[in-house]
């Protein structure tokens, strides 16, 4: 894979050209930065910029009012090589938090490890309706120790209003829930991203991880995607690897309270 190519086709067309996320959310140009704005139940921030140093400052402030304004919290989501090299320190010193740093790591489909299943006794199914829905926001809830209304609400409005944009999928064991996962679909790009892999605590360790990712890996490609894309966290990274994803960049989040 070259990396530089790669990278650069990310930014174009998954962060400059950003598609919200959802049916309450909305994409926004204003400057040198793309932004969303989503209800309180989405997300909101910065998915891309383009500032030099002498505007930097005042964008970071735009954004700041902009989102004051709103009510809403935001989160600038930055990565390794976004200019300026100083952006992060910046958004500190205008009162940003930075949560724990993860890494982009990126998949060429046709080149992952796909064979992985899940372990004896475990059944994957597809998440469609709103009874799905409730079993993934149980395992989220249950294994992040977060509360799951809004990717409830999330994943409810994406499956009812653009289900040609998301694939979520539940394991179970009997009729327990013990991990879930989705996968966030760009149509008209290359990419497709995974997103909350989850599972609970005396369930870890077993393979469901590794076997939700190639359960959508291989739905991406029965979609024609090439590319899957990841922010990995240090735990998901060894396992990413060995399923044929590599390291691009880190991502961090700056997030803002009003």
């Amino acid at each position: 894979m070259d990396h530089a190519a790669v990278l650069a086709l990310f930014d174009r067309d998954v962060r400059e050209g950003a598609r919200p996320d959802g049916p309450d959310a909305l994409v926004e140009r204003v400057g040198g930065v793309v932004r969303q704005v989503s209800s309180a139940h989405g997300w909101s921030g910065i998915v891309w910029s383009d500032l030099g140093d002498a505007s930097v400052d005042e964008a970071i402030a735009e954004q700041i009012a902009h989102f004051s304004g709103l009510g809403r919290e935001f989160e600038w989501k930055l990565y390794g090589h976004d200019l300026p090299a100083d952006l992060g320190q910046r958004l500190r010193d205008a009162g940003f938090t930075s949560r724990p740093e993860e890494t982009l790591m990126i998949g060429e489909v046709a080149g992952l490890t796909l064979d992985a299943e899940p372990p004896e006794g475990i059944r994957v199914l597809p998440v469609t309706d709103r009874a799905g829905v409730d079993l993934v926001a149980e395992v989220h809830e249950k294994a992040f120790g977060a509360d799951g209304s809004g990717l409830r609400h999330q994943l409810l409005g994406r499956l009812t209003v653009a289900p040609d944009t998301v694939v979520a999928v539940v394991a179970l064991a009997g009729d327990t829930p013990v991990s879930a996962a989705r996968m966030e679909l760009v149509p008209g790009t290359r990419f497709a991203g995974l997103w909350g892999g989850g599972t609970v605590k005396g369930w870890r360790g077993r393979g469901l991880y590794r076997a939700l990712v190639a359960h959508r890996a291989r739905a991406a490609a029965d979609r024609g995607y090439r590319y899957l894309q990841v922010d990995a966290m240090s735990t998901s990274r060894p396992i990413l690897e060995r399923l044929g994803f590599e390291p691009l960049t880190t991502t961090t989040p700056y997030v803002y309270t009003p």
